[in-house]
């Protein structure tokens, strides 16, 4: 963790590397946090953005740049890394490699509604499970559940 500050170091040209992140209000922000860095801080030096397609933005602008999104907003604009926990697997972040557990980096996300509302939200959460639902999900960029 910070210890590449510079493209040169990874093979690239000597080119310093600029790092973006998500605001501290994001939930990627803490997620990354928490699965990546394992609690420590970020570099001082990275660059909070306020919403997912700003860091798309600035990594596709801004040679040597780097930074993190979801797997749903994965762009062509940008080149995606294999990661590793190991450091002799390395998985691509793709919808396959994600469901299967070999790309490392993802987490679930979950719909929350007050049960009071349950007879409102049910035909809903009936939808967002059925065939035409999951299909929906899949085609945002999303993992279905089922």
């Amino acid at each position: 963790r910070g210890k590449i500050t510079n493209c040169k170091q990874v093979g690239g040209d000597n080119r310093k590397i600029v790092v973006y992140s998500r605001e501290t209000s994001s939930g990627t922000y803490e997620f990354f946090k928490e699965s990546v860095l394992k609690n420590k801080n970020y570099m001082a030096s990275s660059l909070s953005m306020p919403a997912t397609g700003a860091i798309i933005q600035s990594v596709s602008q801004t040679k040597g740049a780097i930074g993190y999104v979801g797997l749903a907003y994965v762009s062509p604009r940008v080149k995606t890394l294999s990661v590793s926990y190991d450091g002799s697997h390395y998985a691509t972040p793709t919808v396959e490699n994600a469901t299967n557990k070999t790309y490392p980096i993802v987490r679930p996300l979950y719909y929350y509604y007050n049960v009071k509302n349950k007879e409102q939200v049910n035909p809903l959460i009936q939808f967002i499970l059925s065939s035409d639902g999951q299909d929906i999900i899949k085609k945002s960029g999303y993992i279905p559940v089922k």
